[in-house]
């Protein structure tokens, strides 16, 4: 290994290690080796180099972003947060100018929305509002073609007017005792193709979303999917959130943002509180697709809650729970009513954002989830 390497090594080392082994570093490397002090140093206590006042941690998100990419200024940002309790520096608008936003950041906004002077307020709609377009436009077309395709897909006709209408899969399942093995042929008797797209509504689709604190991520996501199930005319969209009371958002969905901050994160959880109010929306039960998105755990009467969920797939409802909507991994969940949901036949699973159009897919055609790639299932 020559010298520079030598050098290079030293020095990735010292900004890893800091403290007494970071000296000799200079200029930018100074910098960073401050920045990373100011929040890793000290055993977990407050570091030195924030303090207490916003401007000095707007100028520490500056230097953070000067010398790391997104994804590290992300994390160190909710260090931040968790370490040195800087939840009311959040109010400040300096502050919330200068933050990187993600999904993250946005659940820890909508925990304080209550919490805000106006003057803050302005600016975290700003900053929710820069996640939500991000999240659209990762998330949003590729949504819609799933659930159009599935849709189209799931319209049959025995009379289809083109060839390109045909589904040969189907038709050929459908004749295979119409083959004439001496002329290596099939006789297809019988055409199943695909229906013409229509406008009228053809599934409902109804959003259950728990808005304890432990589902923050959950919320970021299951507001921007609500939003853009609700664009589409071939759907009639719902969207409830509920902790012990429960919360008809369906009417905001024109604009996640405002569903966000319709919100209040933390607090109990009735489920079965919220899957009653949720029967109430149901009106053509054999076309409804009825997502619960919750961890489960019940702060209400639990025999209850199942006794509805029972109901609901008795009447033809395709219920579908997931545990989580996020990139989080595997989630913390109540086993013992997962466990019951799937004895009934009922699903519960961790989604990813990026498996969830897959999933709706699947939904509408009545497919199997198992080639779905989910974080996590639910025993």
């Amino acid at each position: 290994m020559g010298e520079p390497e030598r050098d290079e090594r030293a020095r990735r080392w010292r900004l890893v290690l800091g403290g007494a082994a970071a000296g000799g570093l200079e200029g930018a490397d100074a910098r960073m080796d401050a920045a990373l002090a100011a929040l890793y140093d000290g055993g977990g206590e407050r570091g030195a180099g924030l303090g207490g006042s916003a401007p000095r941690v707007a100028r520490w998100l500056g230097d953070i972003r000067e010398f790391f990419p997104s994804t590290v200024v992300q994390v160190m940002q909710q260090d931040a947060i968790e370490r040195l309790d800087l939840t009311r520096l959040l109010l400040e608008p300096e502050m919330l100018e200068a933050v990187e936003p993600d999904v993250h950041l946005v659940g820890t906004l909508l925990s304080l929305n209550r919490l805000m002077p106006e003057r803050a307020r302005e600016s975290a709609r700003a900053v929710v509002r820069r996640v939500v377009a991000q999240l659209e436009a990762r998330l949003a077309r590729r949504t819609r073609a799933a659930v159009t395709g599935a849709l189209d897909r799931s319209a049959r006709t025995h009379r289809p007017r083109r060839a390109a209408d045909i589904d040969w899969h189907r038709t050929i399942r459908a004749n295979l005792k119409n083959y004439l093995p001496d002329r290596g042929t099939l006789v297809p008797s019988r055409l199943v193709g695909y229906g013409r797209r229509r406008q009228a509504v053809q599934r409902e689709v109804v959003l259950c979303v728990d808005q304890s604190g432990s589902m923050a991520a959950s919320v970021v996501y299951s507001s921007v999917f609500g939003a853009v199930l609700a664009s589409m005319r071939s759907l009639r969209t719902s969207l409830v959130v509920f902790d012990t009371a429960v919360v008809d958002l369906t009417e905001q969905l024109t604009d996640p943002v405002d569903v966000l901050f319709g919100t209040q994160l933390g607090g109990g959880t009735d489920i079965n509180r919220a899957i009653a109010y949720c029967q109430g929306l149901i009106t053509r039960p054999a076309d409804t697709i009825f997502l619960l998105i919750s961890d489960l755990y019940e702060g209400g009467v639990r025999e209850e809650m199942l006794r509805r969920v029972a109901a609901m797939t008795a009447a033809g409802v395709q219920v579908i729970v997931l545990l989580a909507l996020s990139d989080e991994g595997t989630p913390q969940y109540d086993h013992d009513n997962a466990a019951a949901l799937a004895a009934m036949g009922v699903p519960a699973f961790a989604c990813t954002p990026d498996a969830f159009p897959d999933l709706m897919a699947a939904a509408i055609e009545r497919r199997s989830y198992d080639q779905i790639p989910m974080a996590s299932r639910g025993s």
